[in-house]
């Protein structure tokens, strides 16, 4: 990508930054830099849609990794109806979607430090 097609798109995204912020609704008293609710000169704000999928994301994981280590103890215990092949079926899902979590993760770091690396 060209230096002037970078330059492009941050002015793209400056300019929606600054309209969506005029754009959002504002309680009253909740305005400029050292407001109310304002830290940084960037109004507080619920968490955004991409934060809560990610969060989703993490605890299903963890949910899963849960999963497998109750059914392998309850394996370990020799409890009625839990056999082998279950335990190890859950284990491994639990370690596929652990391994697609990380690789996720090592994406979105990436991405970071592309975008922190470009010139302006």
């Amino acid at each position: 990508m060209s230096q002037m097609a970078i330059e492009q798109v941050l002015a793209q995204i400056r300019s929606l930054s600054v309209q969506a912020r005029l754009d959002a609704p504002r309680p009253p008293g909740v305005g400029g830099i050292g407001a109310p609710g304002v830290r940084g000169g960037v109004a507080n704000s619920a968490p955004s849609e991409f934060a809560t999928l990610l969060k989703q994301g993490i605890d299903a994981v963890n949910r899963s990794e849960q999963r497998a280590n109750a059914l392998a103890d309850a394996f370990s215990r020799g409890a009625p109806g839990v056999s082998l092949p279950q335990v190890m079926v859950q284990m491994d899902k639990a370690s596929v979607s652990f391994q697609a979590l990380t690789e996720v993760r090592n994406r979105l770091i990436s991405a970071y430090q592309d975008i922190m690396n470009m010139q302006m």
